[in-house]
């Protein structure tokens, strides 16, 4: 068997199982002389506007590849989330579908829960334009007091930028910068989310003539592992070991966590830690 002939077939099982754990009183279709559970397969290409014919040949792998607007009509039809959205397109055209960004604007109190049980090292997640939704109290003590900033100001191209406070607690503020916002181009990118950072953009632009050689410069940037240093004006010089982490079922996410990079480091951070706490 080819992988393309697999490939057709897995994308038929995936959708007869989909179609399967459908209820179909919740789209208000009637229950009786219903043999099988679920959809039929003619209810769902009702749905997506496809023949039935069509998505029959899909559901036995024997339809051919779809176009990109069937997937999007089929997944729509099944009610599919994000992440199975993007699994339908996989088996159906080997890619994941094309980026359409969705603003996020909180995490659920499980992540929360997670960044909180990350102290004394400092943790944050952020979205694919760099707006900083949730972090815990290390973050607050020694990078950030987000909570302190408006939420329309919890954006770290906008403090890294527009705030004096970044420039004094870096060492090398040009190079720090210059990978904030090549690694911003990338995310956004991915993301599909140029629409929704335009404004953000145009205003650092205008206020900033720092960012606006920077991001004209069109320079693009990787994540990845690094030590990160700075300066804090109560505590004194950190480094910490950063990573970036995709937030599970959330690829519009990430979690930056940041580890005390010697022990003196970490007795550094415990003792800030403490000191913050009975202030």
């Amino acid at each position: 068997m080819s992988d393309e002939v697999a490939s057709h077939a897995l994308l038929g099982v995936y959708l007869r199982d989909r179609r399967t754990k459908l209820d179909p009183a919740s789209f208000g279709l009637s229950m009786e002389r219903r043999r099988t559970p679920g959809l039929r397969r003619e209810e769902v290409a009702r749905r997506a506007n496809i023949s039935a014919a069509w998505y029959t040949w899909l559901e036995q792998g024997r339809g051919g590849a779809p176009s990109a607007d069937v997937l999007d009509r089929i997944a729509s039809a099944l009610m599919l989330t994000a992440v199975e959205r993007e699994h339908l397109f996989l088996l159906g055209l080997g890619r994941p579908p094309e980026a359409h960004y969705q603003g996020n604007d909180g995490v659920t109190p499980r992540l929360q829960r997670v960044l909180d049980a990350l102290n004394p090292s400092p943790a944050l997640i952020r979205t694919a334009t760099w707006e900083v939704i949730a972090w815990n109290q290390a973050a607050t003590v020694l990078l950030v007091d987000y909570e302190s900033l408006p939420p329309g100001r919890r954006n770290v191209l906008h403090y890294m930028f527009l705030d004096p406070r970044a420039r004094a607690v870096q060492y090398d503020w040009e190079s720090v910068a210059r990978f904030v916002v090549g690694a911003f181009r990338v995310d956004v990118a991915r993301a599909g989310a140029a629409t929704a950072v335009s404004k953000l953009v145009d205003e650092l632009c205008r206020l900033s003539p720092d960012f606006e050689r920077m991001w004209r410069d069109n320079d693009v940037r990787t994540h990845g592992e690094a030590v990160k240093h700075i300066r804090h004006p109560v505590f004194g010089p950190f480094s910490f070991e950063y990573s970036g982490f995709s937030v599970d079922g959330r690829p519009d996410l990430t979690m930056v966590v940041y580890n005390p990079a010697t022990s003196e480091d970490l007795a550094k951070i415990s003792s800030a830690m403490a000191a913050a706490v009975t202030s």
